[in-house]
């Protein structure tokens, strides 16, 4: 698991399990229920590194989308709905992807 050391193993299999249906994913539960949105802005910034695969500085929607799958690698993708949900909850400049300071106010919203 990447998040291993960062994150309970039992928190983020509850927080999967509370997202397994498609379109059940909100971002805020997932982030408590993980709990990641009570961890430190350099864990936080580590999360990111992360789900930024690709290493480019920020979280693409094709990122987005296998988001879940971070956390743990049969997880499923996230349906277009709610990655675009996601997406512009956390695209607060209007650019398309989401940077690590808009990620870390949606961790923490």
């Amino acid at each position: 698991m990447a998040f291993a050391g960062v994150l309970n193993d039992a928190e983020v299999k509850a927080a999967l399990d509370g997202c397994a249906a498609a379109d059940s994913f909100d971002y805020k539960k997932f982030f408590k229920a993980s709990g990641l949105a009570a961890k430190t802005a350099d864990d936080v910034k580590n999360a990111f590194k992360i789900i930024d695969q690709d290493n480019s500085g920020f979280i693409e929607e094709d990122e987005l989308k296998l988001f879940l799958q971070n956390f743990s690698a049969g997880a499923r993708a996230l349906t277009d709905k709610e990655t675009k949900a996601f997406l512009s909850a956390g695209d607060s400049d209007g650019d398309g992807k989401i940077g690590i300071d808009e990620f870390a106010a949606l961790v923490k919203a």
